[in-house]
């Protein structure tokens, strides 16, 4: 049971919520109420919600319209063998209830596919029994590279005295199994991340002067500082051109950063608006750089100034292409929602 505080005309009153979602049936031979030594992924919109050990499912209608099932979400990615965007829900902060994130999967029309993917079982025991167990505590930036979907997640931060810790968090989108973890105690949490075509993982920390850091952690799981300080204003969004070159967007001004492999800074764009959160990089080139604070969608042509071509969406987060319906899909924070625009 949860209590939840509610505002009435300025009075808050506490209410209790039940979980709804029930624990599945445990297995013969298995003692009544023990929780069952299995890892569950949650089944498409329809009957049963949770996999049914024989195999039985039945879809929803198809002209049923499911339109929701996001909340709190920072981020998002496309997956090209489903054909399906791919949403991390934070779920509540870490000091309401640690491991509450779920993935939800979304049709290019907005609609729902698979409200909870991963992380369908309730936090606590059905989680941390599971096996594999399941762990996603409050995921921020997202991607997908091979097969591999890579989530800018951390540990700690329950209270004082518990520090927060970055992780990188990794599952295999073909069976939702945990993958490896690569835990960077130095680091207080990655807003954003990036995968080049090496393996290696780029994280930035949005903070001011010294702290404002881009992180690079290689393969094997070693992590070192890629960049810091100016011209690093906030760093938040991160992607990796077509030329395998590391480009970031800082919140604090306008600025685009394309820095080398190397760390040399390359160049220097100017979005349209400052307070920038979303990065996506077109084949060609292009650039589409969303402002979380400002609500504008800047386009940033190779050797041209950048031009609105959106506005006013209220906490446009870290953006990501739906190349399978030509389209920006834009988090909405705190609105528990995702804005669509049409590149046709």
């Amino acid at each position: 049971m949860r209590k939840i505080m509610i505002s009435f005309g300025g009075a808050m009153v506490i209410a209790a919520s039940l979980h709804a979602q029930q624990p599945a049936p445990a297995p013969s031979g298995q003692p009544a109420g023990q929780q069952p030594s299995v890892y569950m992924l949650g089944n498409p919109l329809g009957l049963p919600i949770n996999p049914d050990p024989k195999g039985t499912f039945n879809p929803m209608s198809s002209n049923v319209k499911v339109y929701g099932a996001i909340y709190s979400a920072e981020s998002c990615s496309y997956d090209p063998d489903r054909g399906l965007i791919v949403v991390p829900n934070r779920g509540v902060p870490q000091n309401v209830q640690t491991n509450n994130a779920w993935i939800s999967f979304l049709n290019h029309d907005g609609s729902v596919h698979t409200a909870r993917w991963i992380g369908i079982a309730n936090p606590g025991p059905q989680r941390t029994n599971s096996t594999p167990p399941l762990i996603l505590n409050e995921p921020l930036g997202s991607d997908i590279v091979n097969g591999v979907l890579y989530l800018a997640d951390r540990d700690g931060g329950t209270g004082a005295g518990d520090p927060s810790v970055s992780v990188v968090r990794t599952f295999n989108m073909k069976t939702g199994m945990p993958g490896r973890e690569y835990k960077v105690e130095k680091s207080t949490g990655f807003n954003d991340l990036a995968i080049d075509k090496a393996g290696n993982i780029y994280g930035t920390v949005t903070a001011m002067g010294d702290n404002a850091q881009v992180w690079k952690i290689t393969p094997d799981g070693t992590a070192s500082i890629f960049f810091q300080n100016v011209p690093l204003v906030a760093p938040n969004g991160v992607a990796i051109d077509p030329q395998g070159n590391i480009v970031v967007v800082n919140i604090g001004n306008p600025d685009v950063i394309t820095f080398s492999p190397d760390g040399k800074v390359l160049k220097t764009e100017k979005a349209a608006q400052a307070g920038n959160d979303g990065l996506v990089i077109m084949n060609d080139g292009t650039k589409y750089v969303s402002s979380v604070q400002n609500g504008g969608v800047s386009r940033i042509r190779p050797n041209q100034a950048a031009e609105l071509i959106a506005q006013n969406i209220p906490s446009a987060a870290s953006m990501c292409y739906d190349s399978g319906a030509n389209q920006l899909v834009i988090p909405m924070n705190a609105n528990n929602a995702l804005a669509f625009i049409s590149l046709k």
